[in-house]
């Protein structure tokens, strides 16, 4: 499977995030799954690629024109796809990817989530989309989302769409 990887391209957060992303990469490598990533070389977005490269599996980095221009392309892609901006990428990234698994991350992070969710409750896709909540980061999020289906604003219970797990073992359940 292609394997989307949505995260943090910051290096000031917790170590363990650092440690689960690696153990994402490479338990993929070794599982013969493919990471999709935003080709950033810092952060969760270097560690996941890194880990996966190294331990022997492919990495497509889809990069947008100004990541390269600052010379911040991740040096761990062993396919490049160039794009002109972060709606291209989201949208490549879109159509490269089997499912996709968010990682802790900020606002690109939250954009990116919101997209693939977005686009899965119009049935744009039925891909597996994991919101991986290393030690509880996405509460305030789960939180977010329940208060707005009590509220009657989202189309269905955002969970028939989205899946929460806590651990690597959960997330290989859901993937295989």
């Amino acid at each position: 499977m292609k394997l989307c990887v949505f995260c943090s391209a910051n290096w000031q957060i917790d170590k363990d995030f650092f440690d689960k992303a690696s153990e994402l990469g490479c338990w993929a490598a070794q599982q013969g799954h493919t990471i999709v990533f935003g080709g950033h070389d810092a952060g969760l977005m270097h560690t996941v690629s890194k880990a996966c490269h190294e331990a022997g599996g492919r990495c497509i980095g889809v990069v947008p024109r100004k990541i390269e221009q600052m010379g911040k392309a991740s040096p761990y892609m062993d396919v490049h796809i160039p794009t002109e901006d972060l709606t291209d990428r989201k949208q490549l990234m879109m159509d490269q990817s089997d499912a996709f698994i968010v990682l802790p991350g900020g606002i690109g992070t939250l954009d990116e989530l919101f997209t693939v969710a977005s686009a899965a409750t119009l049935e744009y896709h039925q891909k597996p989309i994991i919101l991986y909540n290393m030690k509880g980061f996405w509460d305030s999020l789960v939180q977010m989302l329940d208060d707005l289906h009590q509220r009657g604003v989202t189309r269905r219970q955002w969970r028939s769409y989205i899946t929460v797990v806590s651990t690597l073992e959960e997330l290989q359940q859901r993937i295989g």
